[in-house]
Parts: C-alpha cells; structure tokens; sequence
C-alpha cells in the first residue's frame, strides 16, 4: 500500500480523500489539524449589546463574498 501525502493535496482534496475512505483517520486527523490551524475572527461576544446586529452584519458578508 502507498503512502498518502496529506500534506501535499488541498484542503478541497483531503477533504475528498477522507470522504470516499472513512477508515482512514489520519487523513481525518490531518483534515481537523488544518482546521484547527486556521485563525478565526472573533465577531462579537455574547453580552454585547449589539450582539444582533454584528451577527448579521457577518451573516450578510458571508452571504455576499458567496455571490462574488
């Protein structure tokens, strides 16, 4: 059986590999790594008196760089 380099595919293709080979928990691992890895924007805390509207803000950016 041949190595599989996680590291050399993309995030779409590890994904992809993980998904038609179940079994295989180190690409899964690998995949959750990446994830973890990532930084994240925080965009609002939950006593924020604006918590809605900063919620919906992102919501509505999101929705918008998907159309692009």
């Amino acid at each position: 059986m041949s190595e599989v380099n996680y590291e050399a595919m993309s995030d779409q293709e590890l994904r992809q590999h993980f998904l038609l080979h179940r079994e295989d928990k180190i690409a899964f691992r690998a995949y959750l790594d990446r994830l973890a890895d990532r930084k994240r924007e925080i965009i609002t805390t939950v006593d924020a008196p604006d918590f809605d509207e900063k919620i919906q803000a992102a919501v509505l950016r999101k929705v918008k760089a998907a159309k692009v």
